[in-house]
């Protein structure tokens, strides 16, 4: 009779343990899958740029209360930028607004023989470039595709040369002139903090009447009114104070 229960209680207790361990927890557990890291575009920034941009001037003789004579020609004045910006960007889903201040130096130069006074030749020089203005952008991420405009402001220089040695002539005193910008850039994020963007900046620049004095004497040589717009492109990389978010897209 022992030897009957001894076997029952071993039988029952084969079927018990496989059971039981089918309920035990698993000794392991999946890793949680990895949050995917998405590009925050807002925060402060500074940043660098260079470039190219001309400049196109167009001179009208006038009357020295600003009544147009004649014609004088037109010419681009052209060469390099450099400087740097700084701004700040706050992002709100996939929209991005943004304020920015940028300051280049400049050296475009241009020049064209008077129409009306063959002797002499009209020179045009673009010495800085600024701008301030508003963004909007839209991003894909770490890529951002944006708007700007504003406010522009350039110093001009202006003299004349005789077309035969040129020898100057006449000077006018620096001109720094006021108008309005409007361009776009697309810009590309490398690295948490750091960006680089290629822009293009169209300025609208008010015309002014420019007395020039004679060289030598300063007697007044003559006043044109001369008309200017620049095209700027340029290559920019900025640093962001801030980083990226953690959140799916």
């Amino acid at each position: 009779m022992k030897e009957v229960l001894s076997a029952v209680a071993l039988l029952s207790l084969g079927l018990v343990l496989p059971a039981a361990a089918a309920d035990m927890p698993a000794r392991y557990t999946k890793a949680p899958a990895m949050m995917p890291v998405m590009y925050d575009w807002s925060g402060f920034y500074i940043g660098l740029n260079g470039g190219g941009a001309s400049s196109r001037k167009c001179w009208d003789f006038t009357t020295p209360a600003g009544a147009f004579v004649a014609a004088e020609g037109c010419h681009d004045a052209t060469g390099a930028v450099a400087g740097g910006q700084v701004g700040y960007r706050w992002q709100s889903s996939n929209f991005v607004f943004g304020l920015e201040a940028q300051g280049d130096w400049a050296n475009l130069r241009g020049s064209n023989a008077s129409l009306i006074a063959a002797p002499f030749t009209n020179v045009s020089r673009v010495d800085a470039i600024g701008l301030f203005t508003g963004q909007v952008g839209w991003a894909w991420n770490s890529v951002l595709l944006y708007a700007k405009g504003g406010a522009a402001v350039v110093a001009d220089r202006f003299h004349v040369e005789t077309t035969a040695g040129n020898v100057l002539a006449a000077t006018a005193s620096n001109d720094t002139r006021w108008g309005a910008t409007a361009g776009a850039g697309i810009e590309f994020g490398f690295a948490p903090n750091w960006s680089v963007a290629a822009e293009y900046n169209h300025l609208f620049m008010q015309d002014r009447l420019v007395s020039f004095a004679t060289v030598p004497g300063g007697g007044l040589f003559g006043t044109d009114r001369i008309r200017q717009d620049v095209d700027m492109g340029t290559v920019r990389v900025n640093y962001r104070f801030g980083g990226p978010i953690i959140g799916k897209y």
